[in-house]
């Protein structure tokens, strides 16, 4: 398997489609990237590793190019059952607006926070994949030698520069440096909510990262343009993985509300908030994240295990009041192409404002 240095081996053009968990990075999506010349990835975030093991076959059977796929760590316990009982109390009348229920967050008691990742990880030694990224902290040195010797690539995904040179101890074969301008969940190895409102932008980060270890970059947080991908190359990176530009293609398999919001006007704000998950995430700003965002405490996944039948049942409803409308601060260049063309539009316009220089 080649080296992410040399991207061109791997895919034609510098564009990594994010890994979105909760459905919306749809095998669909991750060929069709992949045939236009990108690298697609799937998010086994959420899902069983048999479940992973279907959309990988999936993949397979639609393109012969070089996907990824997304693996969440194992989290240690961080909700106070108090303030988890609070919070749940505050979103009762939720509950009643939707006609439904609060979900439990101790489903699963502590197995929810292994994400099943054990499994995951044996399933993907068995049966390899070009590449595997990593959210939420750094696996051992010897998961990374396993892969390295099974041909895949491993990227580890970084929100700061002690993680850069952590994943690069470990033996990652390269970095995604998340901004944070990216929609959806903040990747910090380690959930601390001192840090909330610390987080640092992309282009802030990426050439602190890149002075600080020698490994490949991908840089993601807000790109939408083939020029902001040109930006990123001159900083330093290898690569550019955008999420949320991919939100809006006919292939995702996020909500058609979601995907009208991204260019709605009433949506012209994001926030990162822990009111859907207990983990920071950006998501356009809502009715429920005003209304709850600021009492929303520490406790992934429980809190998204409590919220999840409310989320639900405003997405059946239409309603967008209370969905988790995650997006990066890009979100309303967001452009409704199918994945192939837009992975083009976005090389022609890389080419373009290289050109240009």
């Amino acid at each position: 398997m080649a080296a992410l240095t040399d991207l061109s081996t791997l895919a034609a053009h510098p564009v990594v489609q994010a890994p979105m968990a909760g459905g919306t990075s749809t095998p669909a999506l991750a060929a069709a990237v992949a045939e236009g010349g990108g690298v697609g990835f799937l998010a086994a975030g959420f899902r069983t590793a048999e479940a992973m093991r279907e959309e990988i076959a999936q993949v397979r059977r639609l393109t012969s190019r070089p996907f990824g796929v997304n693996v969440f760590l194992p989290q240690r316990e961080t909700a106070d059952p108090a303030r988890v009982e609070d919070f749940a109390a505050r979103l009762a009348g939720e509950a009643t607006r939707y006609g439904t229920f609060l979900g439990d967050p101790g489903t699963g008691g502590d197995a929810v926070l292994e994400d099943a990742y054990g499994a995951k990880i044996e399933a993907l030694l068995e049966d390899p994949v070009p590449l595997v990224s990593f959210t939420f902290g750094c696996p051992e040195p010897a998961v990374l030698r396993a892969f390295g010797d099974a041909g895949t690539v491993t990227v580890v995904t970084v929100t700061s520069v002690a993680e850069a040179r952590a994943a690069e101890e470990a033996g990652a074969a390269a970095v995604c440096v998340q901004g944070a301008e990216a929609g959806g969940h903040q990747s910090t190895h380690r959930d601390d909510p001192e840090r909330d409102g610390t987080e640092t932008g992309l282009l802030v980060l990426l050439p602190q990262v890149r002075e600080a270890v020698s490994l490949p970059l991908v840089a993601a947080g807000g790109i939408m343009r083939g020029a902001q991908i040109a930006a990123v190359l001159a900083a330093g990176a290898d690569a550019a993985q955008m999420g949320t530009a991919f939100l809006a293609c006919p292939e995702s398999g996020a909500h058609p509300v979601h995907k009208r919001a991204l260019t709605d006007p009433d949506f012209a704000e994001t926030e990162l908030t822990r009111a859907f998950t207990g983990r920071p995430a950006r998501g356009l700003v809502n009715r429920y994240l005003r209304e709850h965002g600021r009492y929303a405490p520490p406790g992934y996944p429980r809190i998204h295990f409590l919220t999840a039948p409310v989320r639900g049942a405003a997405a059946a409803a239409g309603d967008p009041g209370a969905m988790a409308l995650w997006a990066g601060q890009g979100h309303a260049m967001a452009r409704e192409l199918p994945a192939i063309d837009l992975v083009r539009l976005l090389a022609a316009e890389l080419d373009s404002a290289r050109s240009a220089l």
